[in-house]
């Protein structure tokens, strides 16, 4: 009962926000006025704000973002030892610095180090916390550019990425993870900017208990579906999470925009219902994984499990089950991968959904833009696939869907299973993979999988049971994280170019209504056929042949 109570209050924390944030983003991006201090940043940055861009320019401009900021924090983490708050702890090596550049700059978040370990406190704020911020808002403007494909008519433009970018984090995420750092501070969270304490333990030998500036990343760690701790534990650790309430607040903030999202889109395109469809198909699936996970941990079938009477293994007491399931679903269901407990410590079923729900493409309700723009392909292709059963051109929102859109959703979609096969299959066929796993068979196979799964789908969570610090695994993981991040937006953008070229068709008697229940239904159908047909093979060699 206490854990349905939890799920009763994280949701009706949801529905009090819906509303309000929702409309407050797309007034945000709608907006043609610019605040002082964002003319100041497009002064400094030589943009003109009042200029807008082609779908091409747009991209150009994702892509060349990016690839700054990834130069900028190898080299940040090359040359902590310049840098103060370092407190001696050394140049991150070459292989392991490209692939934490890599994943904060994609909103991966993956980390192959122990935070407290390996970086200072001046890398974690300058480079990590902020990335958790503009990574967060590169994925709302893709996001926002793919609606205004929807919106607008015959034009080539899509907006201005550097007032999107710039608008997303300003407005947005910046005042609200400003209020809930406060919050978090007041629940118990670490904020320090002392490099440790020493304690005694009671073996009498003087240990230091890391310390770190840590409420202020994890507000943007959850809010902007990063997951990166400054803790190896991550938000299992007390210093990040310290007690139920902050662990019920965290998980809010984690579902908060990408659940939000979906109002901004109704609001946008000038019809709600298209964003209620859009909520209710990520409201199920969350809720059908929830109720999967939650039966599998407290109905377990091995040994020890069975003496314990639930799978506790890799929980923390103070959360429990119930709490721990909870934050799996939600943390695997946007691209978040902060985890309250260990995935690899789950049951065979329970760790399958965790696997699942990445591989679904995380539409539920996805990361902070991605979650959008990951299921408004799946319409697409959805719509697309009523229009061959009914024998008509299909029509999305009063465009039409021809080969050029379906093309690019095609891209979109299927970028994602391409990269976590190939780098599941490549890994597996090295013969010193085994040596970097302490399991093998259905088990072992699941970590390799859950572990490109996890960078593919920009997550960043991880099966703990197998060792990432080679520099195989630090390379192909990273080029998992560039290649599942960036080829799905450029295909986003070049469907948003053609669909904003076009000119809006009426509705007719033979339209598919795209806001009714039966949508959701197809939809929800899309999502878990694309996904079946794709990954089952591998999923039946691995986390189903685990459960059985």
């Amino acid at each position: 009962m206490a854990g349905l109570g939890q799920v009763g209050l994280l949701v009706m924390a949801l529905a009090a926000c819906y509303r309000p944030l929702g409309d407050h983003m797309a007034r945000v991006y709608g907006a043609e006025g610019h605040w002082r201090l964002e003319r100041g940043i497009y002064r400094l940055a030589r943009v003109n704000p009042d200029s807008e861009q082609r779908w091409t320019t747009y991209a150009a401009a994702v892509l060349g973002f990016s690839f700054v900021s990834i130069v900028l924090l190898y080299l940040m983490q090359r040359l902590q030892p310049l840098l103060p708050l370092g407190f001696g702890r050394g140049a991150v090596e070459p292989g392991m610095a490209f692939n934490t550049a890599v994943s904060f700059v994609t909103n991966t978040n993956w980390q192959s180090y122990a935070g407290e370990e390996v970086l200072g406190h001046t890398v974690q704020m300058a480079g990590l916390t902020v990335q958790n911020f503009v990574s967060a808002a590169v994925g709302m403007a893709v996001a926002v550019a793919l609606v205004r494909g929807f919106v607008r008519a015959r034009t080539d433009r899509l907006g201005n990425f550097w007032v999107d970018l710039t608008r997303g984090t300003v407005r947005i995420l910046l005042p609200i993870a400003a209020i809930a750092a406060i919050l978090l501070v007041a629940l118990g969270t670490v904020m320090s900017l002392a490099r440790g304490i020493q304690v005694v333990g009671v073996d009498g030998i003087t240990r230091t208990i890391a310390l770190a500036p840590t409420a202020s990343q994890e507000a943007i760690k959850e809010l902007g579906t990063n997951g990166g701790g400054i803790f190896n534990a991550n938000s299992a650790h007390p210093f990040e999470n310290p007690n139920a309430w902050s662990n019920l607040f965290e998980n809010f903030l984690l579902l908060l925009v990408p659940v939000a999202l979906t109002r901004t889109f109704g609001q946008m395109v000038g019809d709600r219902k298209q964003g209620y469809v859009l909520l209710s198909v990520m409201g199920l699936l969350w809720t059908v994984m929830l109720a999967a996970s939650w039966w599998a941990e407290t109905h377990p079938n091995g040994v020890a499990s069975l003496a314990a009477g639930a799978a506790m293994e890799g929980k923390e007491v103070r959360f429990g089950i119930p709490a721990s399931v909870l934050w799996e679903v939600s943390t695997t269901g946007t691209s978040t991968g902060a985890v309250n407990s260990m995935h690899d410590s789950f049951t065979g079923l329970g760790g399958g959904v965790a696997l699942l729900n990445m591989l679904l493409g995380e539409v539920a309700p996805g990361g902070v833009g991605a979650g959008l723009y990951g299921i408004l392909v799946l319409a697409v292709i959805a719509v697309f696939l009523a229009g061959l059963m009914v024998g008509r051109t299909p029509e999305y929102l009063g465009k039409k869907l021809g080969r050029r859109e379906v093309t690019a959703a095609a891209i979109a979609m299927l970028a994602m299973p391409t990269v976590v096969l190939l780098g599941t299959g490549l890994a597996l066929l090295l013969p010193s993979t085994p040596d970097f796993m302490t399991n093998t068979g259905s088990h072992g196979l699941a970590e390799v999988l859950y572990a490109y799964g996890s960078a593919g789908n920009n997550n960043g969570s991880a099966f703990a049971g197998m060792t990432v610090t080679s520099d195989f695994f630090q390379a192909t993981l990273g080029v998992a994280m560039l290649l599942g991040r960036f080829l799905p937006i450029l295909a986003v953008l070049a469907l948003a170019g053609s669909l904003a070229q076009q000119r809006r068709v009426p509705a007719t008697a033979g339209t598919l209504p795209t806001g009714s229940p039966l949508f959701v239904g197809m939809l929800t159908g899309t999502v878990v056929l694309v996904a079946a047909l794709t990954f089952l093979p591998a999923l039946a060699l691995g986390p189903i042949a685990e459960a059985l």
